[in-house]
């Protein structure tokens, strides 16, 4: 009978993790990583979710929702930061929680960090195609409104009347598969595009930050946290906006400007020095791109309204920002807008890359097909599992409204993290006697507020991205007890050795 708790070993981990030259290649140095962490946090979080969760659901204090997020997001950055350490294997959460708490909730968090990877990228790939359209604007050319919304997406006049709808993301699909076949071509060269385009977009952040600073308006940040109200969008959908609930909730949607850290975890077997360079990369991307999130933050509700975010800026609203107060910077937003298509593609880089290594590890533990682990004899990167991945994520990236796709990646990290946070406590229960270079401090205190914030930002997401995560996790279930659980080699050894 099959065991669903049963743990993997954390020898036998040791000794995947030490097989380099049967397995992925170790090129990533600390740098590389904290450079990987950036080009994945930098990115849709910052210069879309900002303006909207601004517009939803906090006004200017949507800075204070970027603080709560990141607390949540240090409390689990100390959690992950002491499991790479320890366990240096592809994988992230996934591959923590196999040696934690069991096959069953590996396979759930696994099929958990879909959500976060495979949608994080299309909803990044979303925003790309807003802001190229931005881009080719300025040389008075645009792609129609049909080519790059999805069939679920609408356009209205002034007086409501619906014009036309979307029909398919072309743009978004493009970024995905182009993005794709970078990846299979070879994780090295990955890494130096993606260092690049990272120095080239913190630059414009920064940027903006020096010469937005001057212009803000006072009484855009009047009053910092707004009364409690339901605020109803350009859609229909309503929002808690100001108070408490308010800044919860924006701390949900601004969250999502975060779950790049992590994903600098699932490249352990391909660091130079796992043990030392993990958590460096981690933290040092964390805290990096905190301070430049808050600054950002408090200078882009300066410098434009929230009335702004809700209409006229509601795309592209960093540029908008620019163009319309900062009227001497017009080569700013231009400037802003290409760093924008930059940082986008290597958010999506990333987030493609942690997905396929993922799988690639439930591949080799039997729980999904072997074509997932296949590697390319040349290059050594999991092509299969890219090109699934390509197909996958780009019917999201072209059919599904951004919106919907990212509140679903938020609420799929979040929950990875509370898994993430509960296994380093009941590792150290089990476990005190292995060697950890980095020890999370004051455990199990940092683990459970990682688990409280985390959940609060859950609750503020609101009901319908808590039944899009049931529903996920249901399928996810059929799948595990239909193939997953009769081929695990752990549950089968005998079927292993043949």
């Amino acid at each position: 009978m099959a065991n669903l708790h049963i743990r993997k070993p954390l020898d036998k981990l040791m000794v995947e993790a030490d097989d380099s030259e049967k397995g992925l290649k170790r090129t990533l140095g600390a740098g590389n990583l904290i450079a990987l962490g950036i080009g994945a946090i930098i990115g849709a979080g910052l210069f879309v979710r900002t303006a909207s969760a601004a517009a939803n659901n906090a006004g200017p204090s949507v800075t204070i929702g970027f603080i709560i997020a990141a607390i949540g997001c240090a409390f689990a950055g100390l959690c992950y930061a002491e499991f790479a350490s320890m366990i240096p294997i592809a994988g992230s959460a996934y591959t923590y929680s196999y040696a934690t708490m069991g096959e069953l909730v590996a396979w759930i968090i696994g099929w958990d960090l879909v959500l976060e990877y495979a949608l994080g990228a299309a909803t990044v790939g979303i925003a790309w195609s807003e802001y190229l359209n931005k881009l080719l604007e300025y040389f008075g050319m645009h792609i129609p409104y049909e080519w790059c919304h999805s069939p679920f997406e609408k356009i209205t006049d002034a007086a409501g009347v619906v014009t036309g709808h979307g029909m398919m993301n072309i743009p978004a699909l493009f970024i995905i598969a182009l993005l794709s076949f970078l990846l299979i071509r070879g994780t090295k060269e990955s890494a130096w595009v993606n260092g690049i385009i990272v120095i080239t977009k913190v630059a414009i952040v920064i940027l903006f930050i020096l010469f937005g600073w001057s212009y803000m308006n006072p009484i855009n940040h009047t009053p910092y946290i707004p009364e409690a109200t339901t605020y109803i969008d350009t859609q229909g959908i309503g929002h808690n906006y100001g108070g408490i609930m308010g800044i919860l909730g924006a701390a949900g949607v601004v969250f999502f400007a975060f779950i790049g850290f992590d994903a600098v975890s699932t490249a352990a077997q391909e660091a130079k020095n796992p043990k030392r360079d993990m958590p460096i990369g981690i933290l040092g991307s964390l805290v990096i791109c905190t301070i430049l999130y808050i600054l950002f933050a408090h200078v882009l509700t300066g410098v434009a309204s929230v009335d702004d975010f809700r209409h006229q800026g509601r795309e592209a609203s960093v540029t908008f920002a620019i163009n319309t107060y900062m009227l001497k910077y017009g080569w700013l937003a231009k400037l802003v807008t290409v760093a924008i298509l930059a940082g986008f593609s290597s958010v999506i880089l990333v987030m493609l890359m942690g997905q396929s290594r993922v799988f690639y590890s439930m591949s080799v533990d039997g729980l999904v097909p072997k074509v997932f682990s296949d590697l390319h004899p040349k290059y050594r990167t999991p092509y299969k599992s890219n090109l699934f991945f390509l197909g996958f994520v780009g019917l999201f990236a072209a059919f599904v409204p951004g919106d919907i796709v990212g509140d679903m990646t938020s609420i799929g990290t979040l929950f990875a993290f509370i898994l993430v946070c509960a296994g380093v406590w009941i590792m150290r229960v089990r476990h005190p006697e292995v060697p950890r270079q980095f020890k999370t401090p004051l455990v199990p205190l940092i683990p459970i507020l990682g688990i409280i914030v985390c959940g609060a930002m859950i609750f503020g997401l609101g009901w319908p991205n808590w039944a899009r995560l049931g529903v996920w996790m249901v399928i996810g279930l059929i799948i595990y007890f239909a193939y997953g659980i009769k081929n695990s080699k752990l549950n089968n050894p005998d079927k292993d050795k043949k």
